[in-house]
């Protein structure tokens, strides 16, 4: 089981590739705060909600000098499918092998219906301009999320 974050942890660099296979590192990001968020899969209908909210959100964000990463573990060809279908504008990036959803905690145990199961847990990161964590947030809802990540900064 892999640890979670807490504030004030050197946020775990990562270089995974985006829905067109170019590669993007949250170094690229430094200097700006960074909302990277973990979700299970592309195309399923609650990570579809929780990509639109973003996408919906994404000017707002910027506008207030947050970039926004996804991260799946779905190659990039199917985060390229999904992108086209639901006209996203987030950065999808893909971790097939999980490394980096460990190194966030974003991968282990969880309930689902009822029963315990090892998978991605829909989780949200905030990362400060240093790469330092400001927020970890485990176990988050698809539906609303954004809303209460917006209020919750005090957006």
């Amino acid at each position: 089981m892999s640890e979670r974050l807490q504030p004030g942890d050197t946020a775990p660099a990562f270089t995974l590739p985006d829905a067109d296979g170019k590669q993007v590192s949250l170094a690229d990001h430094r200097g700006r705060k960074v909302i990277v968020y973990f979700y299970p899969a592309a195309l399923t209908p609650g990570c579809t909600k929780q990509a639109c909210d973003f996408t919906d959100n994404l000017e707002f964000l910027a506008g207030h000098g947050y970039d926004v990463i996804g991260v799946s573990p779905d190659k990039p060809e199917k985060l390229a499918t999904f992108r086209e279908t639901e006209n996203l504008k987030v950065t999808l990036v893909g971790d097939p092998d999980k490394k980096v959803l460990e190194e966030y905690g974003a991968f282990g145990e969880k309930k689902l219906y009822g029963k315990t199961v090892t998978g991605v847990i829909r989780s949200t990161v905030i990362v400060d301009e240093e790469g330092k964590v400001e927020r970890a947030l485990y176990n988050v809802k698809a539906t609303g999320h954004v809303a209460k990540i917006i209020k919750d900064l005090g957006l």
